[in-house]
């Protein structure tokens, strides 16, 4: 991204962070992934800056009225997700409820890895995109 600079649009960064993104590799995806707090936890297994913190309690903020029993099974499905993935699970949650985030962890619970990897990718794309368009915009 820095050395495609200088930026003539918003839009113009969005469509160079899109390519950016689609072409990195599987290591690079999963590198990312770590920098997220599960769905429903405030902590990322690495390092977060405080404005990244701010902004996932922001996107996540559908699981704050969250009942009991939909934590548990977000935290429950959570585990199963990364036990049989190996990555934890990722998914745009702004503008999401609790329940809607379950249903989709529980349909791509039923997803092969090879099908996930890549879904999974999809949705940080959609994040970067979302935190890039804050950025510029604040």
């Amino acid at each position: 991204m820095t050395g495609a600079r200088p930026f003539i649009s918003l839009e113009d960064i969005l469509v160079k962070a899109d390519s950016v993104w689609r072409s990195l590799n599987q290591e690079d995806w999963l590198e990312s992934f770590r920098a997220h707090p599960r769905i429903g936890e405030q902590k990322a297994a690495a390092a977060q800056s405080e404005q990244a913190q701010n902004w996932s309690k922001q996107e996540q903020s559908g699981t704050e009225g969250a009942d009991t029993e939909s934590r548990a099974a977000l935290a429950k499905g959570n585990q199963e997700y990364e036990k049989r993935f190996g990555f934890i699970f990722i998914v745009c949650a702004t503008g999401k409820t609790s329940e809607e985030m379950l249903a989709i962890l529980n349909s791509r619970l039923q997803n092969d890895p090879e099908t996930e990897l890549p879904l999974a990718a999809e949705e940080q794309r959609k994040i970067t995109r979302l935190r890039l368009e804050k950025l510029i915009t604040q």
